[in-house]
């Protein structure tokens, strides 16, 4: 049986369609301000450009594969380009629902994906057109961006789609969470969900129509397609498109002065790396007001190197099913007094910390995080137990361990489910890295728990060095001068990566199936 894809909430009166959609207003008042900018091509468009362009898109998909009432899926595999953002704007503006796939993911695992979605038909990049092909009882068809029968000069030969009068609870995104613990899971993101969501970050990114914002990270995830793209055109800015990050391209394009870069967004590896490569010079990068890091837990010792060069890292907390939940202002000094907090609840958020029965914790207790707003998904596609669950009320719980400190600012300490009790204590994986990870000769961390017939339950540290290896009695004998005994990592594996998500989040499922004995 199909999915209702409207939440519960439906019926209620729409959002303004100069409002959630994030052209119609921009291309009106400024439609000779650019709009995006395309790294890899240097292909530009003004908002004028780029509203006519998801206008015809729109036409081309209402015209093959319906709109609002069945919901069609379209879904897209191609690297961030303004061909993806355009597709994902004309489905909303055609009542479809846009579904961004993880290009990282190989044949077996995007195939359980699309068989998941069922979408009407698959626009790909050529570069992904091999990888469609060998997706084994595929039975949906498939559209190239480009070329002569592709949806790029289909859609040239239409008249633009005005926006259609849709329900502003139904849905017009569909995520796939990137799969920490197994089976990636659809997370139904509606009209509504998606302009709060860019009303948030707009307030907490301090995004105006004079922000230029680069977007490294892919757009099938919710910082690249929401926080960054969305917010960045709803607000009236100039959105720069990187098909893909490398340090050194990425340095350049936030020294460049014709571009002005102002906002950048990584996970905590990628802002390592940029500060790591021979490029980095934090004089050249003036117009930037800061580095917004969220996806992955971010280390004080790695916040203190970038205040250094004037810099601040903007640590944040959000998600799929929520998208910018908590934030960090862009006050170095409050950076600075509160080094590793994600900051304060997002203004069209509610954010609650409770005990395993429900109930509110004390300030300086760890809880687990609930949130609640207009922004938080109505649930997973066709996964109604997995919706219960995640649900009390009105509240959804997060799954993620919250402490709220000084002045009302928030730390994430852990995932609840990885933390482990070694001894009767709670350990939290997340506090072990951070120790390990500021070892100068550690490049990237991360700490299970496993069982122990003793203990109850210990850690295993998985280490990636730098070219200068550590040894295990270095790493030991640090973790003693920093940590109590029964944090300490009971044994350490060196790797030559750990296996993470999109959003910078260590797959710790696969660590524990690849590196553990059965």
């Amino acid at each position: 049986m199909q999915q209702d894809l409207a939440s519960p909430l439906k019926g209620r009166r729409s959002v303004g369609l100069e409002t959630d959609d994030p052209l119609i207003y921009r291309a009106k008042t400024g439609p000779d301000r650019p709009a995006v900018f395309e790294v890899a091509s240097g292909e530009t468009c003004s908002y004028g450009e780029l509203n006519l362009l998801v206008g015809r898109i729109a036409a081309f998909l209402i015209s093959k594969f319906g709109a609002a009432e069945s919901a069609p899926r379209i879904a897209f595999l191609g690297r961030n380009s303004i061909a993806q953002i355009s597709v994902c704007l004309a489905c909303q503006r055609a009542g479809q629902v846009f579904v961004p796939l993880n290009w990282r993911l190989g044949p077996a695992e995007l195939g359980r994906i699309i068989d998941d979605c069922r979408p009407s038909v698959i626009v790909y990049d050529a570069e992904f057109a091999a990888t469609l092909s060998a997706i084994n009882d595929l039975h949906v068809p498939g559209l190239p961006v480009a070329g002569a029968e592709g949806l790029l000069s289909y859609a040239a030969r239409l008249d633009p789609a005005a926006a259609l009068a849709i329900d502003a609870d139904q849905a017009c995104i569909m995520l796939y969470t990137s799969g920490t613990t197994g089976m990636p899971k659809g997370v139904i993101i509606t009209r509504r969900n998606a302009f709060a969501s860019a009303i948030n970050f707009a307030v907490v990114g301090e995004v105006t129509a004079n922000s230029v914002t680069l977007c490294d990270l892919p757009f099938f995830h919710t910082i690249g397609l929401i926080a960054i793209g969305r917010t960045t055109l709803m607000m009236g800015g100039r959105l720069v498109i990187s098909d893909r990050f490398m340090p050194d391209r990425t340095l350049a394009t936030l020294a460049d002065p014709a571009l002005g870069v102002t906002h950048y967004f990584a996970v905590p590896q990628m802002a390592a790396a940029l500060r790591a490569a021979p490029g980095w010079d934090p004089s050249a990068l003036k117009a930037l007001q800061a580095i917004f890091v969220g996806g992955a837990p971010l280390s004080p010792s790695l916040i203190e190197t970038f205040l250094e060069d004037g810099i601040p890292l903007v640590n944040g907390y959000g998600m799929s099913e929520a998208g910018t939940a908590v934030h960090m202002p862009l006050d170095r000094a409050v950076v600075a007094r509160h080094p590793g907090s994600v900051g304060f609840a997002a203004p069209l958020l509610e954010v609650r910390l409770v005990d395993a029965k429900g109930e509110d914790v004390a300030d300086g207790e760890v809880g687990e995080i609930w949130l609640r707003g207009p922004s938080v998904t109505p649930g997973y596609w066709n996964k109604p137990e997995e919706t219960a669950a995640a649900f009390v009320g009105d509240w959804y719980r997060s799954g993620d361990l919250g402490c709220r400190g000084d002045g009302g600012v928030i730390h994430v300490p852990d995932r609840l489910k990885d933390m482990y009790i070694s001894g009767g204590e709670n350990v939290f994986p997340a506090e072990v890295e951070a120790v390990i990870g500021a070892h100068h000769k550690v490049r990237d961390v991360a700490v299970i728990g496993i069982a122990d017939p003793k203990w109850g339950e210990c850690g295993i540290a998985f280490i990636v060095p730098h070219d200068e290896h550590p040894t295990v009695d270095e790493l030991l004998s640090h973790c003693a001068e920093r940590l109590a005994s029964y944090k300490r990592p009971a044994r350490i594996v060196f790797l030559d990566a750990i296996p993470r998500t999109a959003s910078g989040k260590a797959q710790k499922h696969i660590l524990r199936q690849s590196h553990l004995p059965s």
